[in-house]
């Protein structure tokens, strides 16, 4: 199958798909109804910060193997497979459809041009049934033909994580494939034959409900450490090495056991809202759902707290906040932990600077002229009182730290991350606090 493949919707996840199409061999139409986004893509422009995404963007433009357009229509009619990666956002805990149905709508428009059979792969994350309740009725409708017989639908959802999503296209621990009709599932195979992964092959709704599940998991695991970091901190014990040992344990894995201040981003809050959302309209009462949400809620907090510790009231003190973007190799703030720091910093009547080595223009748009913006790290830390490290960039865990020192006014750095060597901070004159760093350790004081 080396067809044209349609992706609607340019944002992270239609992207990275799109181009690692194209590196499969395959002619990829993007289409998205925002005209910037399309003409950046025409241009070669990223509209997202993305490792290697502005480099195959080049590749792929100068190859001829991608085009943009803001009619799905147009970019159905000319292809064989049709990828769903437009956004689900959550509104009051419930995922917003819209963009997807709009979606399903030009694709049945579309679809009603071809005579030849259509597959249509929903890569959006929704609840379980979309496909079948929505999703499926909407093409019928807008195309006049039936599914099964003039074209299929599979849900193929994606696991791909910002910051990696490319090497994580490549190179999945597995691929799923949710299908009613075989030869929609035959055909969404071949697209996937050029990667090396297993197979997973369902039903719609259940492949719809991995998804959730899988991000529900993995949601939980970093609440459940963060709870331990901070019942470590109350027993003077370093949960990094308590971490340690019980991801040796085949059961549990190390990954997703970093204690920090918090999760963030465009699945895990939206995921576990909607996933919770949905099931209480069934009757259930998803107790440990709502408690990895309660927990994720407050962690962010806890910075303000530890900075609190030191410096008692924050009224007035300069506080420089490294890391905006929810994780590093990215410029996504969507939920970032950084926007609650910030925010509960000025409620305190701190002055806040901030840094980020990407993230810079979309805090602008979130903070204004509340906050004040640093050219770089060490700038921001310029007569601070404080230093609060939030995203792992890999800058702000090589800081120099004495050169930092000499620069703060008062040497506190409350590590959110846990990437800042204690007793290195401790040489170089540090007073430190991190998240599940027993208050034993964190008695350094200024040399």
């Amino acid at each position: 199958m080396r067809g044209n493949i349609a992706v609607v919707g340019l944002g992270y996840v239609g992207l990275v798909t799109g181009l690692c199409l194209a590196d499969l061999g395959f002619k990829v139409i993007f289409a998205d109804l925002d005209a910037s986004k399309v003409e950046l893509i025409r241009r070669g422009v990223a509209p997202i910060y993305e490792p290697g995404v502005e480099e195959k963007l080049t590749k792929h433009r100068n190859s001829g193997n991608m085009e943009a357009t803001t009619s799905t229509v147009e970019a159905v009619a000319r292809s064989s497979v049709t990828f769903i990666t437009v956004g689900t956002p959550s509104v009051n805990g419930e995922i917003d459809l819209a963009g997807v149905k709009g979606a399903a709508e030009d694709i049945g428009a579309g679809i009603a041009e071809k005579d030849d059979y259509h597959v249509v792969a929903v890569k959006s994350t929704v609840i379980p049934g979309t496909t079948e309740e929505l999703i499926i009725p909407t093409i019928e409708g807008a195309s006049g033909k039936v599914e099964g017989k003039d074209f299929g639908v599979c849900v193929n959802p994606e696991f791909l994580r910002e910051g990696s999503a490319i090497r994580d296209f490549m190179n999945p621990d597995r691929i799923v494939i949710g299908y009613r009709d075989e030869r929609a599932c035959s055909v969404v195979e071949e697209v996937f034959s050029g990667i090396k992964s297993v197979l997973v092959k369902t039903d719609l709704r259940t492949a719809e409900m991995i998804k959730y599940a899988n991000n529900a998991f993995l949601a939980m695991k970093v609440s459940f450490i963060n709870e331990m970091a901070n019942i470590c901190e109350l027993f003077d014990i370093d949960v990094k090495q308590v971490a340690y040992a019980i991801g040796l344990d085949f059961r549990i894995n190390p990954e997703f056991l970093r204690a920090g201040c918090g999760f963030g981003g465009s699945c895990f809050p939206k995921d576990l809202r909607a996933l919770i959302s949905v099931a209480r309209k069934k009757r259930y009462n998803p107790v440990l759902l709502e408690a990895t949400l309660r927990v994720n809620d407050k962690q962010p907090l806890r910075m303000v707290e530890l900075a609190e510790s030191v410096l008692g009231e924050l009224r007035g003190r300069r506080v420089a906040v490294l890391g905006l973007a929810f994780k590093p190799e990215t410029d996504d703030m969507r939920e970032a932990p950084s926007i609650k720091i910030v925010q509960a910093l000025l409620e305190r009547g701190a002055k806040v600077v901030v840094h980020d080595p990407k993230a810079m223009e979309r805090a602008r748009g979130i903070f204004g002229e509340k906050v004040e913006y640093a050219k770089s790290s060490l700038d921001a830390l310029k007569e601070a009182d404080c230093c609060m490290i939030v995203t792992e960039w890999r800058e702000y865990a090589e800081l120099p730290l004495e050169e930092a020192r000499r620069l703060m006014r008062i040497p506190l750095v409350v590590d959110g991350r846990r990437i800042i060597d204690p007793n290195k901070a401790a040489d170089a004159g540090f007073i430190y606090r991190g998240i599940g760093w027993g208050m034993k350790h964190n008695e350094f004081r200024s040399a």
